[in-house]
């Protein structure tokens, strides 16, 4: 006979093959599925905890498991906001504005944005959700010398790349990325409502765009994803040098 924890674990693959437990929906609790099953709570633990390391489940810390549906991919070769992302895929966006203020660009900023000392730069810190789902936090700094008065715009409702584009005339580019796998701590883990320690994708970018008629760094943001709700993928081509031109 199965052991206990892998019948439990069957039968709620079976439910969610049957969409009674539907993608993105809370599953019953620890105590429910106890009393469902009529096993022990560490029975049940084991049940979801292997469903959540096969990806069937999610946990969100302080409101329950859920339901694990397909993530929100990004393609890292186009230059995509994570709006429309969202959006593509039939779920409802939503940002929420921590801060938006002006600053002195420290050494760094400075450097990677091509400005001169005390010079300026707005700095946008949000979290972008989807379907009511944290996805990101995202911190981003403009010159405030290509965008003056954009401290002035909601973009807890307002696309930042609209109003880069409309408002300003900003045409984007090209866009350097780099990205690595970091562990969730601190106010990051709480903003993504994750378990500190939970991995997560940490990004960097320097966004270029014409604006004024010359092309120059727009942009500089960091970046980070929730690695369960998220994931990126690159279509690639054989290069057609000298050195590719050979039998495999």
């Amino acid at each position: 006979m199965a052991p206990k924890y892998y019948i439990v674990k069957r039968a709620i693959i079976r439910k969610i093959e049957k969409e009674e437990y539907k993608e993105n929906e809370l599953i019953p609790s620890e105590r429910e599925l106890t009393e469902m099953f009529g096993v022990s709570r560490i029975t049940v633990r084991r049940a979801v905890d292997e469903l959540v390391g096969e990806n069937y489940l999610y946990r969100i810390q302080g409101k329950g498991t859920y339901v694990k549906s397909d993530k929100i991919q990004q393609n890292l070769i186009s230059i995509t906001s994570c709006t429309q992302d969202v959006i593509n895929l039939g779920m409802t966006p939503r940002r929420h504005v921590i801060s938006a203020s002006t600053e002195i660009a420290d050494q760094r900023r400075r450097r990677l944005l091509e400005l001169g000392d005390n010079e300026r730069v707005f700095r946008l810190e949000r979290i972008y959700f989807a379907d009511d789902d944290p996805l990101n936090h995202t911190v981003t700094y403009l010159p405030y010398k290509l965008f003056p008065g954009i401290d002035a715009h909601d973009f807890s409702c307002e696309s930042l790349y609209s109003v880069l584009g409309s408002q300003y005339g900003c045409q984007i580019t090209t866009a350097t990325r780099t990205i690595e796998a970091v562990l969730a701590e601190g106010k990051i883990a709480r903003y993504l409502e994750v378990s500190s320690g939970t991995p997560i994708l940490h990004f960097e970018c320097v966004t270029r765009g014409k604006i004024h008629g010359r092309e120059c760094p727009i942009e500089f943001f960091k970046c980070c994803y929730r690695s369960d709700k998220f994931k990126f993928y690159i279509n690639q081509v054989m290069d057609g040098g000298e050195g590719d031109r050979r039998s495999l």
